[in-house]
């Protein structure tokens, strides 16, 4: 049996992940935590509270001895309440501790959901992007910006603590059932924004494609370093004509005008710097996960996208 801790947990793909290893039954022990209990744990699961910003990795990982450690705690898109510091903390900081806490207690394996975004938003990125690429996570985009960071402390430990197998995940955008974050917010617009020039391509997984993956990568999966993503990319012209909505096309300057008089009236939270954002997506290849990772996303990327769409109403 093999014992695994799962931070994050209340999360929705810790929710997803957490049903997905339980369903296994006596092949893996799953214990769950997070700051406060899932509603929906099965029964079976064990849940620890742990905060990873302070001292609860090291204390719970040496109390539950793991063999795998699944670290799913992030902070995606934080609340003008919560600020960059907060994300900071949960994502760097948080990760820190708890690769610390993993070599300190003998962990056998970690697994870490990264993020496209760790490559950046910049106009040469290749396209598509590959695992050897660099990552170059924008310092205006605070998510970028602490992937890369938690990239670079994960490929720190690799050297000095090579005992310690890692399993990386590099997400695209994850869709499912109830997903409303940042991006979603832009779909569900009258008219789909699109920055002149640009084909601003989407990649999208499944939430029931992702937490297989990451079941799998806790359990007999192969270590290394993994782009997640369904086949194929989306335009925004695509996701328009899914959708049957127009596109109001803007010419960059104009948007970053825009956004600098609005944000300090406090008409958005986004400024100038978003159009890189919109402007330069990462487009993932998911070459190794398909043949040396041995796992097939079950729906494209467009399929994802449309299941998103008839759930959402859209």
């Amino acid at each position: 049996m093999t014992r695994i801790l799962i931070t994050g947990a209340a999360g929705m793909i810790g929710r997803a992940l957490t049903l997905t290893l339980a369903e296994r039954g006596g092949e893996v022990e799953v214990v769950a935590s997070d700051l406060h209990r899932p509603a929906d744990l099965p029964p079976q699961v064990r849940f620890e509270t742990l905060d990873v910003t302070g001292a609860d990795p090291m204390r719970v990982i040496a109390m539950v001895k793991p063999d795998v450690v699944v670290h799913l705690a992030s902070i995606v898109t934080p609340t003008p309440e919560q600020g960059r510091d907060l994300a900071y903390r949960v994502d760097v900081t948080g990760t820190r501790h708890v690769i610390d806490a993993c070599v300190a207690n003998g962990v056998r394996r970690l697994v870490v959901t990264s993020s496209g975004a760790a490559y950046g938003y910049h106009p040469d990125n290749p396209v598509p992007l590959r695992e050897s690429d660099p990552l170059r996570g924008n310092a205006e985009f605070a998510y970028a910006d602490h992937k890369r960071q938690v990239e670079e402390m994960l490929a720190e430990a690799r050297r000095a603590a090579p005992g310690l197998e890692q399993v990386v995940l590099r997400v695209g955008t994850v869709l499912g059932a109830g997903t409303e974050n940042q991006i979603t917010a832009l779909f569900r617009k009258p008219r789909l924004l699109a920055v002149a020039g640009c084909d601003s391509p989407f990649v999208f997984i499944w939430t029931g494609d992702l937490a297989r993956i990451i079941a799998r990568a806790a359990t007999d999966g192969p270590a290394g370093i993994y782009n997640v993503a369904g086949d194929g990319a989306l335009s925004v012209a695509d996701l328009a004509r899914r959708m049957g909505k127009p596109v109001r096309v803007l010419p960059a300057w104009a948007l970053k005008v825009a956004l600098a008089v609005a944000k300090p009236l406090g008409l958005t939270r986004y400024g100038p710097e978003q159009v890189r954002f919109l402007q330069y997506r990462p487009v993932l290849a998911n070459d190794a996960l398909k043949s040396q990772f041995g796992y097939r996303p079950e729906k494209t990327s467009a399929e994802v996208f449309d299941l998103w769409c008839a759930q959402a109403g859209l």
